[in-house]
């Protein structure tokens, strides 16, 4: 009894001081993360040369768009914070509530430690391999460093934090490393257009060189798309701490998804822009550059690397801060989206009322504390790991679109509301392909997950139907 009046006392505590822009940084930081300065060399131009990867990227975000209709209606029709969750167990009942946010939380608080490693990564780039000190060990093939520990454990600490305050001064630091970051990126691409080292000759061929046709690249690009812009549903999570009208909410998600595309497709350019003189194109290049667990240095990054070559040591520097910024914003997010979902499974009583309980902030202490402690103890198993976990964890946000979209489709018909029955359906539509193409090896496409990664969603299967 006095458990639940703390925690109905709690609930008065929270705040709707967060703001339209607040909400977008928070989002947009949560889609850029340390994927898009790398992914250029070891996933886009790998999978499908720049003109496929770009092309790729863009109906990605269409896509995106289309499963977002479902997303600003929900918003509208429910305003509750806990987003999919809650729209899952509103349309389909408890039990169906539960599998949704069991893979979305999984693919939530994943990914912070994953963000948190990839702060160590930026340090490689820019000072070398100086943070490898200490003891240190190997797990599945990655060498795990004390000191580069101490770092993703100091990350994981300092951010937990801040996702601890008001959500509005969580969303101020949010947006200043927003700024900072496109800043960055935006000083690069110009410089670009001056530099007589970055050239569009450098761009071909405009495809990878292999047996798969041009669509077939362009489809392994787009089947990555739940894991590109995850984050964006970061705002319905937050229904109750915002100071705007749900009516707002798509064409806040909207625009972090444009701004997500603009971003990706800026970092693909970038990364061929500059092409050391050794190699005879991109293509030689990026097969030799896409191991950055082993390497060191800014040429173990290629965005990094054209950056040095377009703008010197100021380049470097703009780029490294540009890239520690886009880690820290996807720590940030997913700590506060994690916190909110788990907060909102407790209120309706499908995990402890622990979870649930707020701090004078307003915000839920333990659920954040949890989510750090689980990464703190996931950081230790190294990025190859972690990175299975991620993999696994895509499915997450697939059943995330999914549920979302088949919601929506629900309420519209009730209410004669073609419009969103229609892209109702499509993303649900969408979002099933999506998981079929991650569970299913379709030869040429190499979307499906890797083999530990099927063993890891079997044993969270498991887990999830024992609880």
């Amino acid at each position: 009894m006095e458990q639940q009046q703390e925690e109905s006392k709690n609930q008065i505590q929270t705040e709707r001081k967060l703001t339209a822009f607040g909400a977008w940084s928070l989002a947009f930081g949560g889609i850029i993360g340390f994927g898009a300065f790398v992914m250029p060399a070891t996933t886009f131009l790998k999978r499908a040369g720049l003109l496929g990867s770009l092309i790729g990227i863009e109906i990605g975000a269409l896509i995106m768009l289309i499963i977002s209709y479902g997303y600003g209606y929900m918003a509208k029709k429910v305003p509750i914070s806990g987003g999919q969750f809650i729209y899952a167990e509103r349309a389909f009942g408890k039990t169906h509530g539960f599998i949704c946010a069991w893979f979305l939380g999984l693919c939530y608080i994943s990914i912070i430690p994953m963000d948190a490693t990839a702060f160590c990564l930026v340090l490689r780039a820019l000072y070398g391999n100086i943070f490898q000190f200490g003891f240190h060990y190997t797990i599945a093939g990655y060498d795990v460093y004390l000191g580069e520990l101490l770092v993703a454990i100091a990350v994981l600490i300092i951010f937990a934090f801040i996702a601890s305050k008001k959500v509005h001064i969580a969303a101020i630091i949010q947006t200043i490393m927003v700024i900072v970051m496109l800043s960055g990126v935006l000083m690069i691409l110009g410089g670009a257009f001056l530099s007589p080292d970055a050239k569009i000759s450098n761009f071909h061929p405009l495809f990878y060189p292999d047996r798969r046709g041009a669509w077939a690249q362009i489809i392994s690009i787009v089947v990555i798309v739940p894991w590109l812009f995850v984050g964006f549903d970061i705002i319905p999570q937050l229904s109750e701490e915002t100071n705007f009208s749900n009516n707002r909410v798509k064409t806040i998600m909207d625009t972090s998804i444009v701004a997500g595309c603009f971003v990706y497709i800026v970092m693909s350019l970038i990364a061929v822009s500059v092409i050391p003189e050794i190699y005879p194109d991109w293509v030689a290049y990026v097969d030799v550059n896409h191991r950055l667990d082993t390497a060191g240095g800014y040429n173990s990054i290629t965005t990094i690397y054209a950056s040095y070559k377009i703008l010197g040591a100021v380049g470097l520097s703009l780029m490294g801060l540009a890239a520690a910024c886009a880690v820290l914003t996807g720590v940030l997010c997913f700590y506060i989206a994690s916190s909110r979902l788990l907060h909102s499974m407790a209120r309706e009583g499908m995990i402890s009322p622990w979870f649930g309980v707020l701090n004078k902030n307003g915000v839920p202490r333990n659920a954040v504390l949890f989510c750090m402690i689980v990464s703190i103890l996931t950081v230790l198993l190294g990025r190859h790991v972690i990175s299975w976990t991620v993999d696994m964890a895509s499915i997450g946000g697939a059943i995330g679109y999914g549920y979302t979209s088949l919601a929506a489709y629900k309420f519209s018909r009730l209410e004669d509301r073609k419009d969103v029955a229609i892209f109702g359906m499509l993303g649900f539509v969408l979002s099933v392909i999506f998981a079929v193409l991650l569970l299913v090896p379709i030869p040429g496409l190499d979307s499906s997950l890797s083999l530990p990664s099927y063993f890891m969603l079997i044993a969270w299967i498991v887990i999830g139907l024992w609880d």
